[in-house]
């Protein structure tokens, strides 16, 4: 009996036939995470998309499992996944388009325009003084990934100072001018006049930029998260910015999402808040790089070769 290879990634009738010379003698379904059957499931050896995660404990037949997320955490609970399959993540498919709507907040903040979009809205006409340029300025990014590298490289452009962190330094990385160990967070941190927060939720990033690292930075920094929520002390964030710290902060994640209504996030000044936008897919480069990496590691599963991305 042909393999099964169940994809539920957003494709299109182009890119289906593409699928389909790749792995001919297979045996291809497309469906929707909303719209896939326990039965589908239960008799796929690949599986391209987004299942839910409860969905996946019956998947008896898996051999390999692509995710169409960078994020992996929600199926790395025990019991979740079969034992032994391979696990892949399509990391590195929305770098652009999370490091744009990084770059777009961080521009936002420095050149005031939620403030003058408050004013537009009070029909007041108010000049506000004082704005932010990162020419000349220190970036530092902690989490030098596919995100990462591409937002400080954007950063770099704009004529920024770029320091990355990562969890094992063993070389240069592209669009960093200098790159540390995590380890060095606290001595870096009073010098960023810029602080961005791209790590994945782990035991070691959990509450990692906490009250005592928010009070460590520059009065008139700007932070920025777009990796986690779960990384950042957000109670802490509001009662240092409501205190008059920092010149401003954009959040793209929170814990937990939806945020709630009484949040005090939302009231904070000068705080940009996004509903976790940056990524997924809503640009065609995103969704595209997303096919075309499945499409890419079908060609290397079939010729028995290792996989890009490989989680497990």
């Amino acid at each position: 009996m042909s393999r099964l290879i169940l994809n539920l990634l957003p494709v299109t009738e182009e890119e289906k036939a593409e699928f389909e010379a790749i792995a001919p003698d297979a045996r291809h379904i497309y469906a929707r995470s909303s719209t896939v059957t326990p039965e589908q499931i239960a008799a796929a050896e690949v599986i391209f998309g987004w299942p839910r995660p409860e969905a996946m404990k019956g998947a008896v037949q898996l051999k390999w499992f692509q995710t169409m997320w960078a994020g992996t955490d929600e199926y790395e609970a025990p019991g979740i996944l079969p034992e032994g399959i391979l696990f892949t993540s399509s990391s590195g498919s929305n770098r652009r388009s999370v490091a744009e709507h990084m770059l777009a907040g961080l521009l936002a903040l420095c050149r005031r325009l939620p403030n003058y979009q408050d004013g537009q809205r009070a029909h007041q006409w108010l000049d506000l003084g004082k704005m932010k340029t990162i020419l000349g300025g220190t970036v530092l990014v902690a989490g030098t990934g596919h995100v990462g590298s591409t937002f400080a490289g954007m950063c770099q452009g704009l004529g920024a100072r770029t320091v990355g962190l990562k969890r094992t330094v063993t070389g240069p990385v592209e669009g960093f001018d200098q790159v540390y160990p995590m380890e060095k967070l606290d001595e870096l941190l009073p010098q960023a006049d810029v602080v961005a927060l791209v790590l994945p939720h782990s035991p070691q990033t959990t509450g990692l930029m906490n009250g005592v690292r928010i009070g460590r930075m520059k009065d008139d920094a700007i932070l920025l998260s777009a990796g986690r929520g779960t990384v950042l002390d957000q109670a802490a964030l509001a009662r240092a910015m409501l205190g008059g710290k920092l010149w401003g902060a954009m959040l793209d994640v929170t814990e937990p999402e939806p945020l709630p209504a009484d949040n005090p996030l939302w009231d904070v000044p000068n705080l940009i808040l996004t509903p976790h936008v940056a990524g997924g897919m809503r640009l065609e480069l995103t969704r595209r790089a997303c096919v075309q990496l499945a499409q890419n590691n079908l060609r290397r599963y079939l010729a028995g070769e290792p996989l890009v991305n490989q989680v497990r």
